[in-house]
C-alpha cells in the first residue's frame, strides 16, 4: 500500500480513481495492525498524503486529496484517541474545509467530524494535556464562525457531532452539559425568539414562506441535537415547548382556513404544503424527544405528565377535525411512540388518542388497498402499540371502537401488501395472548370474535395471494384450535337454542369447520375433510408439525395444486439463508480489513 502512495505522490500511478481506491483499502484495514506498527504506517500515510495535497494543482485535484484525507483519518479511531494533539489538529484541519466551496468537500468534512464525535467522543469533553478545558468548551464558543459557509443540512450535521460528544456523561467527564448544552443552542434559540417575538405583535408573520423555512430549520437543528443527546434535550425543549404548540394550532387554523376557502385542492398550494412541512416537523421533534427520553432528566412519569396533555388538543384534535388529505400520518408516529415509551404512564390518555385516530383513519384507508398508504403503515404500528403496552386500555373503550380494533385487525391482514398483511397477522398473534393472559375479558371476548377469526384465518391462508404469511397462519390457527380443545374457552361459541342438548366446543366446531371447508372446496371428500379437521385438534403437533398438516392440506386445494408453492416454506428458506449469511460474515470477520465499514459493529 505505501508503494503504491508512492506511485500517487510521485506522478507515476496518480489517477482519482487510483486514489480512492487506495484510501478505501487504507481504511479497510484499521486495527489489523498492532498498535505502534499501525501508528507509523498512518503517519506515513497522512504525511504523503498531505504533501501530495499540496503539490497537486487545480480545485478538483486538491478536493479529491482532501476527501480522502478526510476518509481516511475517520477510520482510525484508535490512533485519533491514543494522539490528542494529532485528533485536534485534524478537528480544526476539518473546521478549515468546511469553508471550502468546492463541492463534496464540506458535506465530506461534516460527515467525517459526525464519525470522528461519535468515535472519539471521550476526548472532547475531558480535559486534555496542556488544555486548559475541554475541547467541547472551545468548540461551542467558535461555532457561529465554523458554520458560516454551511448549508443547512450540514449545519444540522454538525450540531449532531457536538451533540454526540455532549451525550458522554461518564464520570471524567469534566463539564456542565446542561450549560454546554444552552450554550450551544444559542443561536437557534435567538434566531427562534425573534421570530416569536415578531408573531406576537403580528401573528401573520408565522405564515410567512421564509419565516416558515426558517422555523423547519431550526426544529430540524433541534431533533439532530435531541437524538443526540437524548433525556439531557428536555431542558432545551422547556425552553421553546409552548411556543411550539402554539406555532403548531396556528398553522392548524390557516390550513383549515384554506380547506375552507378551496377544498380539498388547497393541501396541494405551495404555501399550505410549507406550513404543513413546518407542523410535521414539530411531530417529528416531539417524537424524537419522547423517543430518546428517560431518567435522570427526563423519567417517563414526569414527561407523560408534564409534555403530553398539552399536546393532545393542538395535534389530536386538529387530525379528527381535518379533512383526509390534510391528515398527516405522522401523528400516529408520535403516539405509537408515546405509548410504547411510556406505557403505564399514559394508559388514561389512551382512549382520547384512539378517539381522536381511528374511527377517521379507518374510513380512510378501508374504502380500498391503494389510498393514503403510509396512514395504512402508521395506523396498524400505532394499533400494535396499544395492543402491546396498554392492552387494558381496549377493554375500556366504547364496544363499538373495540369491534373496529378487530375489524380492523382482519382487515389487515387480507391487505394485499406483504407488510400490512404481516403487521394485521403480528398485531392479531399479540392480541390473543394478551387476552390469553386477562381472563376477566378474555371469556366474553372468545364468545364475541373467536369463531369468525378462526374463519378469516382460514380465509386468508387458503388464498393465494397470501402464501408469504403462511407461518403465521399455522401459529395462530394452531393457538385457537387446541386453546378450544384444552378446554380453555369455557362460554359457548355457539347459539345453544340452535345446537342439540350437550353440544360441546369441540363437537360445535370441528362442524362447523368440516362444512366451512366442504362447501369452499367441493373438490375435497369428505373423509379428506374429516382427517385433516381432526388433525387440527390434535394437540400433541409442535408447530413444525402443525405446519405440515396445513401444508399437506393446502397443497390438496385445487387452487394450489397447479401452482409453485415454495412461498409455503419461505420461513425454512429465510432461516438457511441468515444462517448462511452469518457463517459468511463470520469467516469474513476473523481476517481483519475484511469487512465494510458499514458491516462492523461501532
Amino acid at each position: 500500500m505505501l508503494a503504491k502512495l508512492t506511485e500517487q505522490v510521485d506522478g507515476s500511478g496518480w489517477s482519482w480513481n487510483n486514489l480512492n481506491t487506495l484510501c478505501w483499502a487504507i481504511g479497510s484495514i484499521s486495527g489489523a495492525m498492532a498498535e505502534d506498527e499501525e501508528k507509523r504506517f498512518l503517519v506515513t500515510v497522512i504525511k504523503d498524503l498531505l504533501g501530495l495535497c499540496e503539490q497537486k494543482r487545480g480545485k478538483d485535484n486538491k478536493a479529491v486529496v482532501a476527501s480522502n484525507i478526510m476518509y481516511v483519518v475517520g477510520q482510525y479511531p484508535r490512533f485519533l484517541k491514543a494522539h490528542w494533539k494529532f485528533l485536534k489538529t485534524v478537528v480544526n484541519k476539518l473546521f478549515e474545509f468546511m469553508h471550502e466551496s468546492h463541492p463534496g468537500v464540506q458535506d465530506m468534512a461534516c460527515d467525517t467530524f459526525l464519525k470522528i464525535a461519535g468515535k472519539c467522543k471521550r476526548k472532547f469533553v475531558t480535559i486534555q494535556a496542556e488544555e486548559s478545558a475541554p475541547f467541547l468548551i472551545e468548540l461551542v464558543e467558535m461555532l457561529p464562525s465554523v458554520i458560516s459557509d454551511l448549508q443547512p443540512h450540514q449545519v444540522q450535521a454538525f450540531y449532531e457531532a457536538a451533540g454526540v460528544m455532549l451525550s458522554d456523561k461518564g464520570p471524567s467527564v469534566a463539564i456542565d452539559r446542561r450549560a454546554v448544552l444552552g450554550k450551544l443552542m444559542e443561536m437557534p434559540n435567538r434566531t427562534w425568539k425573534i421570530i416569536m417575538d415578531q408573531a406576537a405583535q403580528n401573528v401573520e408573520t408565522l405564515v410567512e414562506p421564509n419565516t416558515m423555512k426558517e422555523m423547519v430549520k431550526i426544529l430540524k437543528t433541534n431533533n439532530k441535537v435531541c437524538s443526540a443527546v437524548g433525556s439531557l434535550f428536555t431542558h432545551q425543549l422547556q425552553t421553546f415547548f409552548l411556543d411550539m404548540l402554539n406555532v403548531y394550532k396556528v398553522l392548524s387554523e390557516r390550513i383549515s382556513a384554506a380547506v375552507a376557502q378551496h377544498g380539498a385542492v388547497a393541501t396541494q398550494h405551495s404555501l399550505v404544503r410549507m406550513m404543513r412541512s413546518a407542523k410535521k416537523e414539530v411531530l417529528r421533534l416531539l417524537k424524537t424527544f419522547i423517543e430518546y427520553s428517560g431518567p435522570p432528566e427526563a423519567e417517563p412519569r414526569a414527561v407523560a405528565q408534564g409534555f403530553i396533555p398539552p399536546v393532545l388538543d393542538p395535534i389530536l384534535g386538529d387530525y379528527k377535525r381535518n379533512i383526509a388529505g390534510a391528515r398527516d400520518p405522522e401523528v400516529m408516529r408520535l403516539f405509537a411512540t408515546v405509548i410504547e415509551k411510556l406505557k403505564s404512564n399514559v394508559l388514561d390518555d389512551v382512549g382520547r388518542i384512539m378517539d381522536a385516530i381511528f374511527e377517521v383513519t379507518i374510513e380512510m384507508i378501508t374504502k380500498n388497498f391503494e389510498d393514503f398508504p403510509e396512514h395504512r403503515i402508521r395506523f396498524f404500528e400505532f394499533l400494535r402499540a396499544v395492543n402491546k403496552h396498554c392492552f387494558p386500555s381496549l377493554f375500556s373503550i366504547p364496544p363499538e371502537h373495540q369491534k373496529l380494533v378487530v375489524h380492523s385487525i382482519v382487515w389487515a391482514m387480507k391487505h394485499t401488501e406483504r407488510n400490512i398483511s404481516d403487521t394485521g397477522l403480528d398485531i392479531l398473534h399479540e392480541l390473543l395472548l394478551n387476552v390469553e393472559r386477562s381472563p376477566n375479558v378474555s371469556q366474553a371476548f372468545y364468545q364475541q370474535y373467536l369463531l369468525s377469526l378462526i374463519q378469516d384465518v382460514f380465509a386468508v391462508m387458503t388464498d393465494r395471494l397470501h402464501k408469504s404469511g403462511f407461518r403465521m397462519h399455522a401459529t395462530l390457527l394452531r393457538s385457537m384450535f387446541h386453546m378450544v380443545q384444552n378446554n380453555q374457552v369455557t362460554v359457548p361459541l355457539f347459539d345453544p337454542a340452535t345446537q342439540p342438548p350437550g353440544t360441546t366446543n369441540q363437537v360445535f366446531l370441528r362442524d362447523h369447520i368440516s362444512n366451512l371447508l366442504i362447501q369452499s372446496f367441493p373438490n375435497l371428500t369428505k373423509p379428506q375433510v374429516a382427517k385433516f379437521v381432526e388433525g387440527m385438534f390434535d394437540t400433541r403437533m409442535d408447530l413444525t408439525t402443525f405446519k405440515g398438516h396445513l401444508r399437506d392440506f393446502l397443497i390438496e386445494l385445487k387452487e394450489f395444486s397447479s401452482e409453485d408453492n415454495a412461498a409455503l416454506f419461505t420461513e425454512e428458506k429465510e432461516r438457511e439463508a441468515r444462517q448462511r449469511e452469518q457463517a459468511l460474515l463470520a469467516q469474513r470477520s476473523a481476517v481483519p480489513g475484511m469487512l465494510k465499514p458499514s458491516e462492523i459493529e461501532q
